[in-house]
């Protein structure tokens, strides 16, 4: 459902505050979510519209649609709203007359109270919260006036709304950007509550902090980028190799990987620039695999672009991938002149490890597919996943990031395995779910390439594990076939079995269970490292697989 009104309505405004945080600060709808458990809530705003919020495992799920049976209800007047935002005031002062109606038992609602409360006090210091209210806010600034029972009617000119002008003036938009890669991405929270002026002491601060996970992403894989640019050589042959090498990592991801050693390097108390050289290694590493990976698998596109061998044929694409995993050792042996003669064999050592865990995993899947085997069980995918794509992309990064930082203990370092195995499997169920239901332009890839290829995915793993008796010769006949030989008719009548048995539904909620186990994981297993900006980036990664959209 789609608001046609270019205004914001208070329904629009929480759809969009719960979406921006999904990307930004997944940690904060984490944290709400587990407060509001279980409880159906029905909010109804002064300007018609209605909303309800759920919490669905890590995630807040808003339904722009009147609740027919909520276990709370909200009635907002739009001095509510303002409260909303700022909680200047303790709860017993919130509840104005007239303004704020709260319906439900006593626990629901303290409940929800809770859930509201660390939506305020986290979200609000993060500059994409600000413009995002500050946007509602000004669409009619003359119906936010002082929120002191004594003022009923509208001011009749626009006045502060006291929290959002109080941060706009401490951080202004125009204010240079700080050089360094993470600073300037966390805030501390849950922040003090404030009247603008000076802080209130009723509502306890805690020590968590939390990262725009959106910008500093976007900061590590720019800062990345300029260094493969400038590790790339600038000679012949160029168009037929050089310029090709820069090819794959143009084509932008999500920069999970740079952001992962970048954060914990300076998680540990090192400099984040000392681990942009390594970032830059594993991206040279991870380019490389995609181009072989590619032509093992029979893709046609990558990130919504021709693969390199669809493109230039499998000669060119087998030498432009042999020479991005050169590049890359280069790469790591190039920190002996910055980090030293320890850190850099540590470096050396970690990349070897990722290499071999994924040239074994991909052994595996590619030898299911050729001997034409399906795994019975999950944790032959768990096993086979990690080998692959976890060590690279998830379990790797942290520990070279921890190397650039000076540490080479490997128990210390063995810190990140448990926590992030747990979150690379949900991650990867997750993107396998998104080859089947996601939307092309977001996933990168050819829609059901994942069926067309034969993956071995939870998906399939459940479907053939569940599948009847008389269905299953016919599912054979259809995944055995060659890539060249399938039809996007084929992959849909996979994907039309895999719905009948609820496999994508199973393997949804699977990587649910993971990705909360990972988490949980993470919190006990890196207790070692303090609470400080580097964490704070770790951990908005960590719940960024819990918030995914699916």
């Amino acid at each position: 459902m789609t608001d046609t009104a270019p205004a914001f309505t208070g329904a629009r405004l929480l759809d969009e505050t719960v979406t921006a945080l999904s990307d930004r600060a997944p940690a904060i709808l984490a944290a709400a979510a587990d407060q509001l458990r279980g409880i159906r809530l029905g909010l109804h705003f002064n300007d018609g519209s209605h909303a309800t919020l759920t919490a669905r495992h890590s995630r807040l799920v808003v339904d722009r649609d009147r609740c027919p049976d909520p276990d709370v209800e909200v009635a907002f007047d739009n001095r509510a709203m303002n409260l909303l935002f700022d909680l200047q005031r303790a709860p017993v002062d919130q509840v104005l007359s007239d303004s704020l109606d709260v319906r439900g038992s006593r626990d629901d609602t303290l409940a929800v109270w809770r859930a509201f409360t660390l939506l305020s006090q986290r979200a609000a210091g993060l500059r994409s919260m600000q413009e995002l209210w500050g946007a509602y806010r000004e669409q009619a600034p003359q119906l936010w006036g002082s929120a002191t029972p004594a003022a009923r009617e509208p001011a009749a000119d626009p006045v502060d709304w006291t929290a959002l002008d109080f941060l706009a003036r401490r951080s202004p938009e125009d204010a240079p950007a700080p050089p360094a890669l993470i600073g300037d991405t966390t805030v501390t929270a849950p922040r003090m509550l404030w009247d603008g002026r000076t802080s209130t002491s009723w509502s306890l601060e805690d020590t968590v902090r939390d990262a725009d996970l959106m910008e500093t992403m976007r900061r590590c894989r720019a800062r990345t980028n300029e260094e493969i640019e400038w590790l790339l050589p600038d000679r012949e042959p160029r168009a037929e190799l050089y310029d090709l090498m820069r090819s794959y990592p143009a084509r932008q991801g999500k920069g999970l990987r740079p952001t992962l050693t970048i954060a914990a390097c300076a998680a540990f108390g090192g400099r984040p620039d000392d681990a942009v050289r390594a970032a830059a290694a594993l991206e040279l590493f991870h380019n490389g695999f995609l181009v072989h990976d590619d032509i093992a698998d029979e893709s046609t596109h990558r990130r919504g672009l021709p693969t390199m061998h669809e493109e230039h044929g499998l000669g060119l694409a087998v030498n432009v991938g042999d020479g991005l995993n050169l590049l890359a050792v280069d790469a790591v042996l190039s920190n002996l002149e910055t980090l030293g003669l320890v850190r850099t064999l540590g470096l050396i050592h970690e990349a070897v490890h990722m290499c071999r865990e994924s040239i074994e995993g991909q052994a595996m899947e590619l030898g299911w597919i050729r001997h034409e085997v399906v795994p019975e069980t999950d944790d032959a995918y768990f096993t086979m996943s990690t080998k692959k794509t976890g060590w690279y992309t998830c379990i790797s990064p942290c520990r070279i990031g921890a190397v650039c930082a000076g540490v080479t203990d490997p128990a210390v370092l063995g810190r990140f395995d448990e926590a992030f195995r747990l979150i690379g499997i949900a991650f990867q169920i997750q993107d396998d779910i998104l080859n089947l239901v996601g939307e092309e332009a977001l996933y990168g890839k050819e829609p059901l390439g994942d069926l067309l290829e034969g993956k071995r995915t939870v998906m399939l793993i459940h479907l053939f594990r569940t599948a009847y008796a008389h269905e299953r010769p016919r599912l054979f006949d259809v995944l055995r076939q060659r890539r060249t030989d399938k039809t996007q008719q084929h992959a849909e009548e996979l994907l039309a079995a895999m719905r009948r048995h609820g496999s994508i539904e199973y393997a949804t909620d699977l990587a649910d269970r993971l990705a909360a186990e990972g988490i949980a994981r993470f919190e006990e297993d890196l207790r070692i490292i303090p609470e400080n900006e580097g964490k704070a980036v770790l951990r908005q990664i960590a719940h960024y697989v819990t918030s995914r959209p699916l």
